[in-house]
């Protein structure tokens, strides 16, 4: 279950719900009876597998490799 963030607009309480994702977002703050606010948060999760590395994402190390492919073969072409 996903974790959301809330945040009240009368005390300012920050506090975080263990929520389904079908469920509907809170809207009343339980310590003053505020208007919740839903925040958008930073997310912890990390993607593995093919593709998702970062070190799967082309390199510049590669990319630089292939411009100087490129030149010596103009170079040899000239």
């Amino acid at each position: 279950m996903p974790i959301y963030e809330y945040e009240c607009k009368s005390c300012g309480k920050h506090f975080e719900v263990w929520q389904k994702i079908t469920d509907e977002p809170l809207k009343v703050c339980k310590e003053c009876g505020g208007e919740l606010i839903k925040l958008i948060s930073e997310s912890s999760f990390i993607l593995k597998g093919t593709g998702w590395y970062v070190t799967d994402y082309a390199r510049k190390e590669k990319e630089k490799k292939r411009k100087r492919k490129k030149n010596k073969k103009k170079k040899i072409l000239l």
